[in-house]
C-alpha cells in the first residue's frame, strides 16, 4: 500500500472514528430533541391562549382543517424525504410541526379544566416514561409488534373517520381505550427503534443526526397521542 492509499485509509477509519457517537448520548439527544419539540408546542398553546389568540384564530372558518392538513404534509414529507433532506431542514420541518402543534392544542385550554390538563399530563409523562424504559432496556425485539400497532392505527383512523358521519359516542370510550393501548405500545417499540437507527447510522454523522429527528418525531407524536386520548377518556370539560 502506498503512502497515498495509506492516508485515505487511515483518514477514512480516523473520520469514522470521530463521527461515532455513544449509543446513551444519541438516545439522551433523541430525547432531548422530543422534549424541545413538547416545550415549544407548550408555549405556543399557553402563549395563543393567554394572550386571547386562539379566538382569532379559530374564528377563521376551516382553520382546524388547513392545521390539520399542514401538520400532515410536513410529517409525510419528512418520512418520505429524510435522507435527502439536510440535518437544518429536517430540524426546521420538526420544530414546524411543534409550531403548527401547538396552535391546535391552545383550543384545549378552552375546552378542558386547568386542573385536568396539568394531571393529564403528569399521567402521561409518567406512563411515557414506564414504557421508554422497557423499551429501551428490555431484551426483547418488539419489531414484531409492528403490524399488530399499523392494524391498531387503521382501527382508529377507520373508527374516527366513520364517527363524523355516524353517531359512536356510545363506542368513544373503547376507542379511547384502544389508542391509550396502541400508544403506550407505540412508545415502547419506538425508544427501542432508537437502537436501531444508532446500529445502522453511527458512522454516518449527517443520516444519524436526520434518524436522530425522525425518531424525537415519532415519540413526540407517541406523548401527544397518548395525552389526547388520555384527555379525551377521563378529562374534565369546561361547562
Amino acid at each position: 500500500m502506498d503512502y497515498q492509499n495509506m492516508n485515505q485509509y487511515y483518514g477514512g477509519a480516523y473520520e469514522a472514528a470521530r463521527e461515532y457517537e455513544p449509543l446513551d448520548r444519541y438516545t439522551a439527544k433523541t430525547f432531548g430533541w422530543m422534549f424541545l419539540g413538547l416545550m415549544v408546542t407548550f408555549l405556543v398553546a399557553v402563549t395563543g391562549y393567554v394572550t386571547g389568540a386562539v379566538w382569532y384564530v379559530f374564528a377563521i372558518p376551516q382553520m382546524v382543517l388547513v392545521l390539520g392538513i399542514a401538520e400532515l404534509g410536513v410529517v409525510l414529507f419528512l418520512s418520505a424525504r429524510i435522507t435527502k433532506v439536510s440535518v437544518g431542514t429536517a430540524r426546521a420541518l420538526f420544530l414546524v410541526y411543534s409550531v403548527l402543534n401547538g396552535v391546535v392544542f391552545s383550543a384545549y385550554f378552552l375546552m378542558y379544566a386547568m386542573s385536568s390538563l396539568v394531571f393529564i399530563f403528569g399521567a402521561t409523562s409518567l406512563f411515557f416514561g414506564i414504557m421508554a424504559a422497557i423499551g429501551y432496556f428490555a431484551h426483547v425485539d418488539l419489531s414484531s409488534l409492528r403490524n399488530f400497532l399499523v392494524g391498531g392505527l387503521v382501527f382508529l383512523l377507520v373508527f374516527w373517520v366513520v364517527s363524523m358521519f355516524i353517531n359512536l359516542q356510545r363506542f368513544e370510550m373503547m376507542a379511547c381505550g384502544v389508542g391509550i393501548f396502541i400508544f403506550l405500545l407505540f412508545t415502547a417499540y419506538d425508544t427501542q427503534k432508537i437502537k436501531a437507527y444508532h446500529q445502522a447510522y453511527c458512522y454516518d454523522g449527517q443520516m444519524a443526526q436526520k434518524a436522530s429527528i425522525f425518531a424525537a418525531l415519532q415519540l413526540y407524536l407517541d406523548f401527544i397521542n397518548l395525552f389526547l386520548y388520555l384527555l379525551r377518556a377521563i378529562g374534565k370539560r369546561n361547562n
